[in-house]
């Protein structure tokens, strides 16, 4: 039997994870009271239990039966009751936006500031991402990318590391991505946008692509760029880190960045030690016409 607890912050998207784990056929309990979790687990692992695959959400809600949780997880292990945890988490700035969108009040916050809530909650469930086996950041993540983790882990069965990776083409006129990790300036590339012809196209049409790359300096840039993620992926996994963006800025984030912020990602979309996407933030903005 496969027996996964599905943890994590509130706002991090614990609901929706739980809908998305039921669609791929788990048997779905939401905010079980811990004391029921041990008794539950023993009857779901029955050998006459139909029961093949049980998804069981614990959050902050269970109030002070939380600080029992550890010793049930130990009683499950010496049981030989094998579980999976995984934890959802988001920055805190996402989590207060989400909040505010919700109009929501956060479960510990009562009368004060969201974020004053956010704070206690990370340390109340600290035991729980310490031990966590998956830890998915769904800060930058849609939902259709969220189903996406979460087969690659318990559909596919793939080796997963904890790491997603953004990558960001941006124009630095409209300023850098604040939640960026990494930030590469391709503006030492001639600029297409002084070209007849090619200034209303974007990164993502061919002729723009064949503009830039046919500068060696923009194959070099890829190579050099290519080699360092790949030697800091492993790193940042060792270190527990869960998100990373990586941000490519030209002047206007239409034609160099979108070009080369494309090429890294097909360079690194095969990988299977983390999840990946790309977004082009900046690609409509100043959109030009060929008069």
């Amino acid at each position: 039997m496969k027996f996964v607890i599905l943890t994590g912050m509130s706002g991090a998207g614990k609901s929706t994870a739980l809908k998305i784990m039921e669609d791929i056929g788990y048997f779905c309990v939401d905010n079980l009271p811990i004391a029921l979790i041990e008794k539950f687990a023993e009857l779901a692992s029955a050998q006459d239990a139909e029961l093949q695959k049980v998804a069981v959400g614990v959050d902050i809600r269970s109030g002070q039966a939380l600080d029992e949780l550890q010793n049930i997880l130990d009683k499950l292990r010496q049981a030989g009751k094998f579980f999976d945890i995984l934890y959802l988490d988001s920055m805190n700035e996402v989590l207060v936006k989400r909040y505010k969108e919700t109009r929501r009040t956060h479960p510990l916050a009562g009368g004060e500031r969201v974020d004053r809530g956010i704070h206690e909650e990370r340390k109340r469930l600290a035991f729980l991402r310490k031990q966590a086996d998956y830890i998915i950041d769904t800060s930058n993540m849609l939902t259709r990318e969220l189903k996406a983790e979460l087969e690659k882990i318990f559909v596919q069965n793939q080796d997963y590391k904890n790491l997603f990776i953004t990558i960001v083409s941006f124009g630095f006129k409209y300023g850098i991505p604040t939640d960026s990790d990494l930030v590469f300036d391709v503006r030492f590339l001639p600029n297409p946008y002084y070209v007849e012809g090619l200034r209303a196209k974007t990164g993502n049409d061919q002729e723009i692509q064949e503009f830039v790359m046919q500068y060696k300096e923009a194959g070099q840039f890829l190579d050099k760029l290519e080699d360092m993620i790949k030697f800091l992926i492993p790193n940042y996994i060792i270190e527990g880190k869960t998100q990373l963006v990586i941000s490519v800025g030209c002047t206007g984030g239409k034609h160099r960045s979108v070009t080369l912020a494309n090429g890294l990602y097909e360079r690194l979309q095969n990988q299977k030690e983390f999840g990946l996407k790309i977004e082009h933030r900046d690609i409509q903005k100043d959109a030009l016409r060929n008069k």
